[in-house]
């Protein structure tokens, strides 16, 4: 059970349930799909973040096409944020009924050295972000929570994007990489206010 719990509403916990009980989203096998991976392969390889965020809208509009739900909008930033919590790898901002976009924001690049994000690294984390969209648009659910159905449904979506990768999350895979539902007083919460205290001041190159 996981920490805080206890304080969730009853609507929250169907919505819980439910989240774990799906434990996969079935993507419409598309050439489309191939090429947009393969592109941001070679856009993180240039470095270049405007080319990385470039190559990741595309995907994601891939996947928000052929799933038909509501496109959003994908922000690489610089250097990702961290503090004595812990280390943001991507972000997902819901528009919550305001005329923008949902948002993704993904960081490229490693705290401590700088050095740019490892290639399925960063895809995971940008389709981890994905899934939170998918949670409320395609799954309709209320709330988006790290459920072990939301890490598994994450890894089916790395499967589509990386055919032969194992869509059974591996222990490290569920450590969180952001903090978009957690607890209000935990320590991923803390981290969450840090970095949307710092995004201001992203995208860096």
């Amino acid at each position: 059970m996981p920490y805080g719990r206890r304080r969730f509403s009853r609507s929250d916990e169907r919505a819980y349930a439910r989240s774990n009980a799906v434990t996969a989203i079935r993507v419409p096998p598309s050439l489309l799909v191939r090429v947009g991976v393969a592109a941001l392969a070679d856009a993180l390889a240039t470095e270049d973040r405007r080319r990385v965020e470039v190559a990741s809208q595309q995907l994601l509009d891939v996947f928000c096409q052929l799933l038909r739900v509501p496109p959003l909008r994908v922000e690489v930033c610089g250097k990702r944020p961290t503090n004595h919590y812990g280390e943001l790898h991507g972000l997902y901002t819901p528009a919550n009924g305001k005329t923008t976009r949902d948002r993704v924001q993904v960081w490229m690049r490693t705290a401590r050295r700088l050095q740019v994000v490892a290639f399925k690294t960063f895809l995971r984390t940008l389709l981890h972000e994905l899934c939170h969209h998918l949670d409320y648009e395609y799954l309709k659910l209320d709330r988006s929570f790290h459920t072990e159905g939301f890490y598994r449904r994450e890894s089916s979506l790395v499967y589509a994007a990386l055919p032969g990768t194992p869509e059974r999350p591996t222990r490290s895979t569920l450590a969180p990489r952001d903090s978009a539902v957690a607890p209000r007083d935990s320590a991923a919460a803390r981290l969450l206010r840090f970095a949307r205290s710092v995004t201001r001041s992203e995208p860096s190159s």
